[in-house]
């Protein structure tokens, strides 16, 4: 159908109140323009007003430009995608030392490299952050071996962004802006925070003592080396017109081809089946890209999040549509869920699955086969059946990351035999329930998947 502003503002503005987001922009690509929308402000603070030059955080939506780097050196011949990562990276290692020869840039990029995500580390604010980062990043342990599972690895981004940097002799940054944000002119995309003080800059907002979340302690928490899998700054129209570059075929809207058109194609093909659908809505992933299946309708896009900043991004190529949504707190998955529900429908003809939830009557489930602990990185994850009867699991963080959060404890309603929704931990971004998602490795080793993230059993 036609795209109406007027009543796409309306609802833009009508959602957003009803899900206490502080502000948002949205930009739509259809029928061949592209519109935006802004709503709500900035800073509940300061009153300042959202308008559609805003910039916002993108989170892991970052991750997509450095795949789309990544894809440039790969298409040009300068990086085999199935090579050990040593190559380009002799100092790169994990802890297992047959591991680390089995971790390609195709894993990495697909997420089955078996990497952590949780590492934090802040080497600083030196050219050197990323190798400083990865230097730092020796002998962290797996999640899982490479190739057994898909878990989703920051770590592994940032590797990649090193990868960039070596064989572009630039930094991540640098090579971002000449390789594609003046190609594209993108003039509304940073990486670095004295870059975003030129511009309206929004705000996170995190849950305060009253219903409306509140703005949050500081700006921006990340160091510089999260850069790679999550320190991009946009407007809505700038991350539209990345997107868009994937949708025209590696092709600028000048004709420059920034990216080949096979290396396109490989980012958005199927490489792994992705078995926790419901926390980022993807049903599998490709090189960068999460993948959806809408009842037959294929399409691509990322979600991602920060202090109090959530964006969304959706591509559904059969319809020439693409829409992007930032935002800046409040319940900020469910304002995206019925929103994009409503537009991906009427502009697209997609039908969004309902939102996670178990169901009014839920099954009886057998827990024997799954109690016991899981543990990857950092977590340990207790799963357990309390003296009622009830499923519970404990989540526990440990080690580097003991002082994150404290435990977390957590009933289970089953959804089916292996899927789980799990209480007492729901935030504005995953809405009232988490999802907890059984299965095994690919040597039958059964394991437990929280926020996308594998942990393996490791005792009964």
């Amino acid at each position: 159908m036609t795209f109406s502003p007027a009543h796409w503002q309306s609802r833009l503005d009508a959602l957003r109140a009803t899900h206490r987001v502080p502000g948002a922009t949205l930009a739509v690509f259809t029928e061949g323009r592209i519109h935006e929308l802004a709503s709500g402000l900035l800073h509940r603070g300061t009153g300042v007003e959202a308008t559609t030059d805003s910039v916002f955080q993108l989170g892991s939506i970052a991750k997509l430009y450095t795949a789309t780097l990544v894809m440039q050196l790969a298409a040009a011949g300068e990086l085999d995608l199935d090579a050990p990562v040593n190559d380009v990276l002799p100092e790169f290692s994990v802890a297992d030392p047959d591991a680390t020869k089995a971790i390609t840039p195709r894993r990495l990029l697909s997420h089955t490299s078996g990497m952590t995500c949780d590492f934090t580390y802040d080497s600083g604010r030196g050219d050197d952050c990323l190798a400083a980062y990865v230097a730092a990043a020796r002998n962290v342990a797996l999640d899982c071996p490479p190739g057994a599972a898909v878990s989703y690895s920051s770590v592994g981004y940032n590797v990649l962004g090193r990868i960039v940097e070596v064989l572009t002799g630039r930094t991540w940054d640098q090579a971002l802006k000449e390789r594609l944000l003046a190609p594209l002119s993108l003039t509304r995309t940073m990486t670095l925070p004295e870059e975003a003080l030129a511009f309206r800059t929004a705000m996170g907002h995190l849950p305060g003592d009253g219903p409306d979340p509140e703005p949050a302690p500081a700006w921006d928490m990340m160091p510089r080396s999260a850069g790679p899998y999550g320190r991009v700054l946009a407007t809505a129209a700038d991350v539209l017109r990345l997107a868009k570059l994937h949708l025209d075929g590696g092709s600028a809207p000048d004709g420059t081809q920034i990216l080949g058109p096979r290396a396109v194609a490989e980012m958005q093909r199927w490489a792994v089946d992705v078995p926790d659908k419901w926390t980022v809505s993807a049903d599998g992933w490709g090189l960068g890209w999460s993948l959806y299946d809408w009842n037959g309708i294929p399409g691509y896009g990322h979600d991602g999040a920060s202090i109090g900043q959530y964006a969304f991004l959706r591509v559904v190529p059969g319809a020439d549509l693409v829409v992007v949504l930032l935002t800046n707190g409040g319940a900020a998955r469910p304002f995206y869920a019925d929103l994009f529900r409503e537009l991906l429908l009427d502009l697209g003809g997609v039908h969004m699955p309902p939102a996670f939830a178990p169901p009014a009557r839920p099954p009886l489930v057998d827990m024997a086969p799954l109690v016991g602990t899981y543990r990857r990185e950092g977590v340990v994850i207790t799963v357990s059946v309390r003296p009622d009867g009830a499923p519970h699991l404990l989540y526990e963080f440990i080690d580097g990351m003991q002082d994150f959060s404290p435990p977390l404890s957590m009933d289970l309603v089953p959804l089916s035999d292996t899927v789980f929704a799990a209480s007492g931990a729901g935030s504005s971004f995953s809405g009232d329930w988490m999802p907890v998602v059984f299965g095994t490795l690919v040597d039958g080793t059964p394991c437990c998947y929280t926020g996308m993230r594998c942990a393996p059993l490791a005792a009964r």
